[in-house]
């Protein structure tokens, strides 16, 4: 691990360096990124779990579109969970929170974050402006490795990037991308291991091939069923 990603996992030294929400202090910003099912929402709850026990005003948001586990809470792949703010978007979480219980808070959480589309100017504002900590984290890049949402455009933002990786789903290798299983072509299409698996380098490029042929000899046995059988002896 780098010392970039040991800084940002330190919460309690950040807390000592004296960064302070509800005196007029400066926040900061931490971005944890990586695949689907590389621990980026375990890491999340564990850095607000421990902001929180060394007595920190904290509060968790993720976005309202995510239902997988549960409506009102932050849940990990492995059952961790911790109450949360299921918000469309991010500009109205001061109005729901309360504007004095915002002023008293010190670390924000935010999970899933590449659906939020107004990322950018929350975090901006809520650091440099409101003084808070704000702790994010989302994919990098889609199932065709391509920017999703907003995310990436936080990283210039960021007092500290973590890269977090999974292992891959057929070789056991480091897996850096995530592969779709369905033939679903929307960009955001929210689901767990019954459609993405976290690949390596090699793996998400012939997984791609494979699931390119599957599709052709899908389509070419449907033209097929359509064939009927008097066309067929003509």
């Amino acid at each position: 691990m780098s010392q970039l990603s040991l800084t940002a996992i330190n919460g309690s030294a950040n807390h000592r360096a004296g960064v302070v929400s509800n005196n007029g202090g400066v926040g900061e910003i931490h971005v944890i990124l990586g695949p689907m099912f590389a621990g980026k929402t375990t890491e999340l709850l564990r850095r607000i779990k421990s902001e929180k026990n060394i007595g920190r005003n904290v509060a968790m948001i993720k976005s309202s579109k995510d239902r997988r586990y549960a409506v009102d809470s932050v849940v990990s792949h492995d059952g961790v969970n911790f109450p949360c703010w299921a918000l469309p978007d991010l500009a109205c979480f001061r109005k729901k929170f309360g504007a004095e219980a915002y002023d008293q808070l010190d670390v924000i959480g935010i999970d899933e974050a590449q659906f939020f589309e107004d990322l950018y100017e929350f975090c901006c504002n809520a650091a440099d402006n409101d003084g808070k900590t704000v702790i994010l984290a989302g994919l990098d890049g889609d199932y065709l490795r391509r920017s999703f949402g907003s995310v990436l455009d936080v990283v210039p933002l960021a007092d500290t990037v973590t890269k977090l990786t999974a292992r891959c789903e057929f070789c056991g290798k480091r897996a850096f991308f995530t592969l779709r299983k369905t033939e679903d072509t929307r960009t955001e299409l929210i689901g767990g291991a019954e459609a993405y698996m976290p690949v390596c380098r090699q793996h998400y490029v012939k997984g791609h091939t494979g699931i390119g042929v599957a599709k052709t000899l899908l389509e070419c046995s449907k033209v097929e069923q359509e064939i009927s059988p008097v066309e067929a002896m003509a």
